[in-house]
Order: C-alpha cells, then structure tokens, then sequence
C-alpha cells in the first residue's frame, strides 16, 4: 500500500471540524444540538459583499487574477492598515489567499526546518503546532494562563527564545481563549526583540475588529522595528462572517515577498475573483452589520460567562476579545475530552475540549458564543442539568 512520506505522518488536525461533523450527524438521526463548538459567525455574510461578488461575475470576473491579488483589491487593504494602525504598507508587501491558515502554512514552512525551534501559543489554535511539527522543527509552547488573563507575558515568552529561535507565532485576540494582551506588554515584548534579531514574528490578527470594554486592539505591524522580520495574517472570515468565502492577506517583509509569491503560483495560482471583490465591499463599504454583530456578540458574551460561572464547578473568565469563553472546568471532577464527548452525545451541546488547543487546555473547554442568545441560555441549562445528574467516571 502506497504510504505520504514521513513529514505528512507529522501533521496534526483540528477537532473543530471532527466535532461539527458529529454535531451534524447526531442531528440528522434527530438529536437537538446546540453548536458552540465551531468558531464562526451565525450572521449571514452582509448584503452588499454578497451583491458585489455578483456583480463582478455579471461584470465578467471570471478569470485569473495576479498571484499577490487583484491591485484594487491590496490597495484597499493598505489603506485600512493605515487607517486602524497608522502603519504605512506599499501593497507590494500585500498579498491576498485563500485563507487564514494559508498564511500560517507558508510563514511557517518558509521559515521553520529541522533544528530549527518555533515559539507558539498553547493552549493556541492548534494548526501552528501541526505545522511546525510538520516542517520536523521542535515546537516550544509559550504558557497562555488564566491567572494572567490569558494574555501572553513578555517575559516569558522571551525567556524562551534560544539561538535556534527562527519563528515567534504571537495570537491576540487570541483563540480558543478570547484573551487580549494590553499594549504595554506587547512593547515590552517588541523591546525585547530586539535583542534576538534573528527571531522572525507571525502575528495572528484574524480577531482584530473582535474586542470588548472599550479595549483596542494592538498590531505589531506599528511598530516599525519589526517591519523587516514581521509576517502579518489577517482576513474577512470573523469580521464580515465570510468564512465559507476563504479570503484572507497577508503583510509579508519585502525581502520574502517573491518567495510567498512563488508558494502562491506553485499552490493556488490566484484567490478566487469575484470573492476579492466581495474583500473589496466589506473594507470600502458600510460597516454597521459589523457593528450590530459586536453588540451582539458582546451581549452573548455576558451571557455565555454568567450562565457558566452559575454551573456547579465551573469558573470562566470574561474574555476580552474573539467571541470564545474558556472556562475552567477541574472542579466539576471530569476532564476535558471526557466532558466534551459526553455534552455532545447526551446532551446535545457542542464544545471542544482544551486540550485539542494544547497540553495547557488541559481542564478548560472552549464555547463559541457565536450563536444566538436563546440558544446559549438553552445550552446552558443543559449543562447545569448534565453536571448534575451525571457523575464523572
């Protein structure tokens, strides 16, 4: 039987996707489910975008773009960057893929190999350890903790950093955790680059437009001493509730740009054309469907951390950004994994235990509150029912 060479032995998965097949399947022989599992926006992707994507195939976008992206397209992205972070980008440094991850994928196989270590967030979105496992790099977690709000520490983080340090993956809005760091340790974090400048960055900003309290957000793309060392990811799925539309860009130094071109005519030749045009109406047009979705995501965040923090032997933190609480769940005398399977098959909830975010989401699960008020309320009270009449094993 033909076999994948060894490194694909080493890829990894995301159980998100495990637990919305059964979710789906477990509904479709009947089951009430309740998904808090998968992290994507139950808002409809607003009209205008939707209006634009066909009016460009009407228009006759139907061939290929650049591999970097449609001009007008990158153009817009620069002046948003400007816009939200007073950071100056040509759209050369711009290029437009077919996803969040598909930037992760080709920072980290551009700049990771065998001996080579990569500094990632755990508990963390659980692609960068697959990734980084699959270049054969070694993967060093950076400790996410609830008693610092599940923001990361500058120190800490730096303390890790060796000289085979090649690649730092920082996450804030952070997922599974909703936690946000302040921008006074996100400085002391860029100071303390500065010592190690062989140390490039990936910063994971797909939540960035998704924080709470008055808090804003900070992007390591405004600070010019990382400039020529800083990959940025960002994208439309979370903002404008475009997930299925796979649209995302990257912020590449000028010197790796021709390389993540490459990568770009190698894999996928270009994004999807009239879907960069859909790009081009969520940053250009109205944005108060992405009002209304915060203030109802801010709502169901209330809800979601007050209905948990009533459950027996539940704790959760407020999250400050992102729209997942991930609440601390030792006290209830099951582990994660356990619990997680249980509320799907015999109580129609569906969550992902922590520990598919890390060795560190040990005793945590991830909720996705990205879903109606009554249907968070209604999850809720099965749970405070699960957790009282089923006793862990």
């Amino acid at each position: 039987m033909i076999q994948p060479v060894t490194a694909f032995t080493r890829l990894g998965d995301e159980n998100a996707f495990a637990v919305l097949a059964r979710a789906t399947e477990l509904a479709a022989q009947g089951q009430s489910i309740i998904n808090l599992g998968i992290g994507q926006p139950d808002f409809p992707t607003p009209e205008h975008i939707v209006e634009a994507a066909v009016k460009a195939l009407r228009d006759g976008a139907h061939g290929y773009t650049g591999a970097t992206g449609v001009k007008l397209l990158r153009e817009a992205v620069a002046a948003e960057l400007e816009a939200r972070h007073q950071a100056t980008v040509s759209p050369d440094r711009i290029m437009i893929v077919p996803g969040g991850k598909v930037t992760m994928h080709m920072a980290i196989t551009m700049l990771a190999e065998p001996g080579a270590e990569v500094l990632y967030p755990d508990p963390g979105f659980p692609i960068y350890r697959s990734l980084i496992e699959f270049t054969g790099a070694t993967p060093v977690p950076v400790p996410i903790r609830e008693e610092n709000d599940f923001a990361f520490s500058a120190d800490e983080t730096l303390s890790l950093i060796t000289n085979r340090t090649r690649l730092l993956i920082v996450n804030s809005p952070a997922n599974p955790t909703g936690g946000v760091t302040q921008k006074e340790e996100i400085d002391k974090l860029v100071n303390g680059l500065e010592k190690h400048p062989h140390v490039a960055i990936l910063s994971d900003e797909i939540y960035s437009r998704m924080t709470y309290d008055g808090l804003e957000h900070t992007s390591l793309l405004s600070y010019p001493l990382l400039r020529d060392r800083l990959v940025l990811l960002n994208g439309w799925s979370k903002t404008w509730a475009m997930t299925g539309w796979r649209m995302g860009y990257a912020v590449w130094p000028q010197h790796l740009m021709d390389a993540a071109r490459k990568i770009a005519v190698n894999c996928w030749s270009c994004v999807n054309a009239p879907a960069q045009y859909a790009g081009l109406a969520a940053l250009t047009g109205p944005q108060d469907a992405v009002d209304t979705m915060m203030a109802a995501f801010d709502e169901r965040r209330k809800i979601t951390v007050d209905g948990l923090n009533a459950l027996p032997g539940v704790s959760c933190k407020m999250p400050k950004g992102a729209f997942y609480a991930f609440p601390n769940i030792t006290e209830t005398g099951w582990k994660s994994k356990g619990l997680a399977t249980e509320l799907l098959e015999n109580a129609g909830i569906a969550t992902i235990g922590g520990p598919d975010f890390g060795v560190r989401g040990e005793g945590y699960l991830r909720i996705s509150y990205a879903n109606s008020a009554q249907e968070i309320q209604s999850a809720l009270n099965r749970f405070n029912t699960f957790l009282t009449e089923m006793t862990p094993p």
